[in-house]
Protein backbone atom coordinates (compact mmCIF):
# COMPACT_ATOMS: atom_id res chain seq x y z
CA UNK A 1 0.00 0.00 0.00
CA UNK A 2 1.26 3.15 -0.80
CA UNK A 3 2.19 6.24 2.06
CA UNK A 4 -0.01 8.88 2.09
CA UNK A 5 2.37 11.37 0.96
CA UNK A 6 2.62 9.34 -2.80
CA UNK A 7 -1.42 8.87 -2.64
CA UNK A 8 -1.39 13.12 -2.01
CA UNK A 9 1.10 13.61 -4.89
CA UNK A 10 -0.82 11.52 -7.28
CA UNK A 11 -4.17 13.32 -6.82
CA UNK A 12 -2.47 16.66 -7.06
CA UNK A 13 -1.21 15.51 -10.40
CA UNK A 14 -4.51 14.45 -11.91
CA UNK A 15 -6.11 17.54 -10.41
CA UNK A 16 -3.20 19.94 -12.69
CA UNK A 17 -4.11 17.27 -15.89
CA UNK A 18 -8.08 17.44 -15.34
CA UNK A 19 -9.06 20.30 -14.01
CA UNK A 20 -6.07 23.15 -14.60
CA UNK A 21 -5.12 21.32 -17.86
CA UNK A 22 -1.34 21.99 -17.47
CA UNK A 23 0.88 20.95 -19.57
CA UNK A 24 2.49 17.46 -19.62
CA UNK A 25 5.85 19.26 -19.11
CA UNK A 26 4.70 21.52 -15.96
CA UNK A 27 2.99 18.59 -14.31
CA UNK A 28 6.13 16.50 -14.94
CA UNK A 29 8.16 19.18 -13.09
CA UNK A 30 5.81 19.52 -10.38
CA UNK A 31 5.83 15.71 -9.62
CA UNK A 32 9.99 16.27 -10.05
CA UNK A 33 10.05 18.08 -6.93
CA UNK A 34 7.72 16.41 -5.07
CA UNK A 35 9.00 12.77 -5.19
CA UNK A 36 12.57 14.39 -4.32
CA UNK A 37 10.66 16.01 -1.14
CA UNK A 38 9.07 12.29 -0.39
CA UNK A 39 12.94 10.77 -1.27
CA UNK A 40 14.44 13.11 0.91
CA UNK A 41 11.78 12.45 3.64
CA UNK A 42 12.24 8.54 3.51
CA UNK A 43 16.24 9.48 3.78
CA UNK A 44 15.60 11.71 7.21
CA UNK A 45 12.78 8.94 8.61
CA UNK A 46 10.28 11.85 8.52
CA UNK A 47 7.03 10.52 8.38
CA UNK A 48 5.48 10.34 4.53
CA UNK A 49 2.38 12.64 5.21
CA UNK A 50 2.09 16.30 3.52
CA UNK A 51 -0.73 16.88 6.41
CA UNK A 52 1.87 15.96 9.32
CA UNK A 53 5.18 18.21 7.67
CA UNK A 54 5.68 21.59 9.14
CA UNK A 55 7.57 24.70 7.82
CA UNK A 56 11.01 23.59 9.48
CA UNK A 57 11.00 20.46 7.63
CA UNK A 58 10.19 22.26 3.86
CA UNK A 59 13.07 24.28 5.15
CA UNK A 60 15.66 21.42 5.51
CA UNK A 61 14.72 19.87 2.30
CA UNK A 62 15.73 22.92 0.28
CA UNK A 63 18.48 23.30 2.15
CA UNK A 64 19.59 20.25 0.86
CA UNK A 65 19.16 21.16 -2.89
CA UNK A 66 21.16 24.98 -1.82
CA UNK A 67 24.45 23.88 -3.27
CA UNK A 68 23.22 22.13 -6.40
CA UNK A 69 20.59 24.70 -7.39
CA UNK A 70 19.93 28.07 -8.19
CA UNK A 71 17.25 30.55 -7.06
CA UNK A 72 15.57 30.66 -9.70
CA UNK A 73 15.19 27.08 -9.38
CA UNK A 74 14.97 26.78 -5.54
CA UNK A 75 12.23 29.44 -6.21
CA UNK A 76 10.41 27.21 -8.72
CA UNK A 77 10.64 24.38 -5.82
CA UNK A 78 9.02 26.92 -3.55
CA UNK A 79 6.40 27.82 -5.75
CA UNK A 80 5.49 23.88 -6.64
CA UNK A 81 5.51 23.22 -2.63
CA UNK A 82 2.69 25.89 -2.12
CA UNK A 83 0.48 24.65 -5.30
CA UNK A 84 0.81 21.77 -3.49
CA UNK A 85 -0.45 22.86 -0.38
CA UNK A 86 -2.90 25.39 -2.03
CA UNK A 87 -4.62 22.09 -3.35
CA UNK A 88 -4.41 19.90 -0.08
CA UNK A 89 -6.30 22.87 1.83
CA UNK A 90 -9.21 23.48 -0.48
CA UNK A 91 -9.87 19.71 -0.77
CA UNK A 92 -9.34 19.45 2.90
CA UNK A 93 -6.84 16.91 3.09
CA UNK A 94 -4.93 19.47 4.92
CA UNK A 95 -5.62 22.16 7.52
CA UNK A 96 -2.42 24.17 7.81
CA UNK A 97 0.26 25.42 5.03
CA UNK A 98 3.49 24.96 6.34
CA UNK A 99 4.94 26.46 2.63
CA UNK A 100 3.26 30.13 3.24
CA UNK A 101 6.09 31.13 5.73
CA UNK A 102 8.76 29.66 3.08
CA UNK A 103 10.92 32.93 2.13
CA UNK A 104 11.53 32.82 -1.51
CA UNK A 105 15.20 33.73 -2.79
CA UNK A 106 15.64 36.97 -4.76
CA UNK A 107 15.88 36.16 -8.86
CA UNK A 108 17.43 38.56 -11.28
CA UNK A 109 15.59 38.92 -14.11
CA UNK A 110 16.56 39.03 -17.49
CA UNK A 111 15.53 40.26 -20.24
CA UNK A 112 14.38 37.90 -23.04
CA UNK A 113 17.45 36.82 -26.02
CA UNK A 114 15.88 37.68 -29.30
CA UNK A 115 17.08 37.56 -32.82
CA UNK A 116 17.83 40.41 -35.39
CA UNK A 117 15.54 41.09 -38.23
CA UNK A 118 18.20 39.46 -40.62
CA UNK A 119 18.93 37.07 -38.44
CA UNK A 120 15.18 36.02 -37.74
CA UNK A 121 15.19 35.72 -41.65
CA UNK A 122 18.39 33.64 -42.06
CA UNK A 123 16.53 30.85 -39.16
CA UNK A 124 13.20 30.91 -41.61
CA UNK A 125 15.29 30.44 -44.63
CA UNK A 126 17.31 27.90 -43.85
CA UNK A 127 15.44 24.67 -44.06
CA UNK A 128 14.80 25.76 -48.30
CA UNK A 129 19.06 25.65 -48.33
CA UNK A 130 19.12 22.17 -46.26
CA UNK A 131 19.54 19.44 -48.94
CA UNK A 132 21.16 16.75 -46.25
CA UNK A 133 17.23 17.12 -45.65
CA UNK A 134 14.10 14.79 -46.97
CA UNK A 135 12.04 17.33 -48.86
CA UNK A 136 8.82 16.46 -46.69
CA UNK A 137 10.81 17.67 -43.66
CA UNK A 138 12.38 20.90 -45.32
CA UNK A 139 8.84 21.93 -46.04
CA UNK A 140 7.46 20.80 -43.20
CA UNK A 141 9.82 22.59 -40.97
CA UNK A 142 9.73 25.75 -43.01
CA UNK A 143 6.26 25.78 -41.53
CA UNK A 144 6.94 25.70 -38.13
CA UNK A 145 9.34 28.41 -37.95
CA UNK A 146 7.45 30.66 -39.53
CA UNK A 147 4.75 30.24 -37.60
CA UNK A 148 6.96 30.49 -34.37
CA UNK A 149 8.12 33.45 -35.51
CA UNK A 150 5.02 34.80 -36.97
CA UNK A 151 2.58 34.16 -34.08
CA UNK A 152 5.22 34.21 -30.94
CA UNK A 153 3.65 30.51 -30.15
CA UNK A 154 5.22 28.55 -26.95
CA UNK A 155 6.68 25.32 -28.59
CA UNK A 156 3.76 23.38 -26.62
CA UNK A 157 1.46 25.39 -28.08
CA UNK A 158 2.61 24.70 -31.64
CA UNK A 159 2.83 21.24 -31.21
CA UNK A 160 -0.83 20.79 -29.93
CA UNK A 161 -2.28 22.30 -32.89
CA UNK A 162 -4.63 20.43 -34.66
CA UNK A 163 -5.84 20.81 -38.36
CA UNK A 164 -8.76 22.34 -37.22
CA UNK A 165 -7.54 24.68 -35.48
CA UNK A 166 -5.77 26.51 -39.00
CA UNK A 167 -8.28 29.22 -39.87
CA UNK A 168 -6.40 29.43 -43.66
CA UNK A 169 -8.13 32.20 -45.49
CA UNK A 170 -8.14 34.32 -42.18
CA UNK A 171 -4.73 33.59 -41.63
CA UNK A 172 -4.78 33.27 -38.07
CA UNK A 173 -4.79 29.93 -35.74
CA UNK A 174 -6.39 29.12 -32.67
CA UNK A 175 -4.04 28.37 -29.86
CA UNK A 176 -4.50 26.29 -26.79
CA UNK A 177 -2.40 28.16 -23.85
CA UNK A 178 -1.26 27.79 -19.85
CA UNK A 179 -4.68 26.74 -18.39
CA UNK A 180 -6.29 25.45 -21.37
CA UNK A 181 -7.29 29.23 -22.29
CA UNK A 182 -8.27 29.62 -25.87
CA UNK A 183 -6.53 32.86 -27.98
CA UNK A 184 -7.06 33.28 -31.79
CA UNK A 185 -3.40 34.03 -33.19
CA UNK A 186 -2.93 35.89 -36.43
CA UNK A 187 -0.09 35.17 -39.04
CA UNK A 188 1.22 36.76 -42.63
CA UNK A 189 1.68 35.78 -45.57
CA UNK A 190 5.30 34.29 -45.64
CA UNK A 191 3.45 31.91 -43.03
CA UNK A 192 0.30 31.59 -44.84
CA UNK A 193 2.47 30.10 -47.89
CA UNK A 194 4.20 28.06 -45.91
CA UNK A 195 1.52 26.37 -44.05
CA UNK A 196 0.02 25.50 -47.33
CA UNK A 197 2.82 24.15 -48.97
CA UNK A 198 2.90 22.29 -45.91
CA UNK A 199 -0.29 20.61 -46.20
CA UNK A 200 0.53 19.65 -49.72
CA UNK A 201 2.94 17.34 -49.10
CA UNK A 202 1.36 16.44 -45.19
CA UNK A 203 -0.38 13.51 -46.64
CA UNK A 204 2.98 11.81 -47.58
CA UNK A 205 4.14 11.34 -44.11
CA UNK A 206 1.79 8.92 -43.75
CA UNK A 207 1.82 5.66 -40.97
CA UNK A 208 2.15 2.13 -41.96
CA UNK A 209 -1.25 1.73 -40.84
CA UNK A 210 -4.33 3.74 -39.91
CA UNK A 211 -5.55 6.94 -40.56
CA UNK A 212 -3.52 10.39 -40.54
CA UNK A 213 -3.44 11.86 -36.82
CA UNK A 214 -5.73 15.19 -36.34
CA UNK A 215 -1.95 16.54 -35.19
CA UNK A 216 -0.92 19.21 -37.27
CA UNK A 217 2.77 18.42 -37.25
CA UNK A 218 3.67 14.83 -38.57
CA UNK A 219 6.94 13.00 -38.15
CA UNK A 220 8.71 11.16 -40.92
CA UNK A 221 6.73 8.04 -39.59
CA UNK A 222 3.24 10.16 -39.29
CA UNK A 223 2.93 10.42 -36.04
CA UNK A 224 2.00 13.85 -33.98
CA UNK A 225 5.28 15.46 -33.66
CA UNK A 226 6.16 16.46 -29.88
CA UNK A 227 7.67 19.22 -27.93
CA UNK A 228 11.25 18.16 -27.76
CA UNK A 229 10.96 16.99 -31.76
CA UNK A 230 10.26 20.64 -32.38
CA UNK A 231 13.11 21.76 -29.93
CA UNK A 232 15.58 19.82 -31.94
CA UNK A 233 14.05 21.46 -35.76
CA UNK A 234 14.53 24.61 -34.31
CA UNK A 235 17.77 23.90 -33.06
CA UNK A 236 19.32 22.03 -36.17
CA UNK A 237 18.26 25.07 -37.93
CA UNK A 238 19.65 27.70 -35.49
CA UNK A 239 22.95 26.21 -35.72
CA UNK A 240 22.98 26.14 -39.70
CA UNK A 241 22.27 29.96 -39.00
CA UNK A 242 24.67 30.47 -36.35
CA UNK A 243 22.85 30.05 -33.59
CA UNK A 244 23.47 27.12 -32.16
CA UNK A 245 22.03 27.35 -28.70
CA UNK A 246 18.77 28.82 -29.97
CA UNK A 247 15.54 27.73 -28.87
CA UNK A 248 11.71 28.20 -29.61
CA UNK A 249 10.80 30.70 -26.91
CA UNK A 250 13.93 33.01 -28.41
CA UNK A 251 11.69 33.21 -31.75
CA UNK A 252 8.88 33.82 -29.36
CA UNK A 253 10.48 36.50 -27.73
CA UNK A 254 11.74 37.53 -31.04
CA UNK A 255 8.21 37.85 -32.37
CA UNK A 256 7.29 39.88 -29.63
CA UNK A 257 10.28 42.57 -29.83
CA UNK A 258 9.70 42.96 -33.43
CA UNK A 259 6.40 43.73 -33.17
CA UNK A 260 7.25 46.44 -30.64
CA UNK A 261 9.27 47.83 -32.35
CA UNK A 262 7.50 48.29 -35.61
CA UNK A 263 4.66 50.45 -32.94
CA UNK A 264 2.30 47.78 -31.94
CA UNK A 265 1.12 48.37 -28.59
CA UNK A 266 1.62 46.10 -25.15
CA UNK A 267 -1.91 44.97 -24.71
CA UNK A 268 -2.01 43.92 -29.03
CA UNK A 269 1.54 41.81 -27.92
CA UNK A 270 0.09 40.48 -24.26
CA UNK A 271 -3.17 38.96 -26.06
CA UNK A 272 -1.07 37.38 -28.98
CA UNK A 273 1.51 36.04 -26.94
CA UNK A 274 -1.32 35.04 -23.76
CA UNK A 275 -0.15 36.73 -21.40
CA UNK A 276 -2.44 36.71 -18.15
CA UNK A 277 -0.16 39.85 -17.00
CA UNK A 278 0.66 42.79 -18.83
CA UNK A 279 4.31 43.08 -16.75
CA UNK A 280 5.60 40.32 -18.37
CA UNK A 281 4.61 42.23 -21.56
CA UNK A 282 6.25 44.97 -21.09
CA UNK A 283 9.95 43.04 -20.16
CA UNK A 284 10.18 44.22 -24.17
CA UNK A 285 9.68 47.80 -23.21
CA UNK A 286 12.71 47.72 -21.23
CA UNK A 287 14.45 45.57 -23.87
CA UNK A 288 13.89 47.84 -27.18
CA UNK A 289 14.84 51.12 -24.40
CA UNK A 290 18.05 49.53 -24.23
CA UNK A 291 18.16 48.83 -28.06
CA UNK A 292 17.37 52.40 -28.31
CA UNK A 293 20.03 53.56 -25.85
CA UNK A 294 22.72 50.97 -27.48
CA UNK A 295 21.84 52.57 -31.40
CA UNK A 296 22.23 56.41 -29.35
CA UNK A 297 25.32 56.00 -27.69
CA UNK A 298 27.39 54.14 -31.11
CA UNK A 299 25.49 57.14 -33.62
CA UNK A 300 24.72 60.30 -31.78
CA UNK A 301 27.59 63.01 -32.04
CA UNK A 302 26.02 64.48 -28.90
CA UNK A 303 27.05 60.71 -27.26
CA UNK A 304 30.34 61.01 -27.46
CA UNK A 305 31.65 64.76 -26.44
CA UNK A 306 34.17 65.00 -23.92
CA UNK A 307 33.26 66.73 -20.45
CA UNK A 308 34.83 69.90 -20.55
Amino acid sequence: MEDPLAQQIARFEAYLRGERRRADRTIETYGRTLRELRGWLAEQGVALDATKLRTPILRGFLASRFEVSSNATLAKKIATLRSFYRFLLERRIAKHDPAAALDVPKVKRTLPRFLTVDEAFRVVDAPAADRTRDERLRVRDAAILELLYAGGLRVAELAGLSIADIEHDAHRVRVTGKGGKERIVPYGQPAADALRAYLVIRGRLRPKKGPLPDALWLSFRGTPLTTRAVQQIVRRYGTQSGRGDLHPHALRHTCATHLLDAGADLRSIQEMLGHSSLSTTQRYTHLTVDRLMAVYDAAHPMAHEDDD
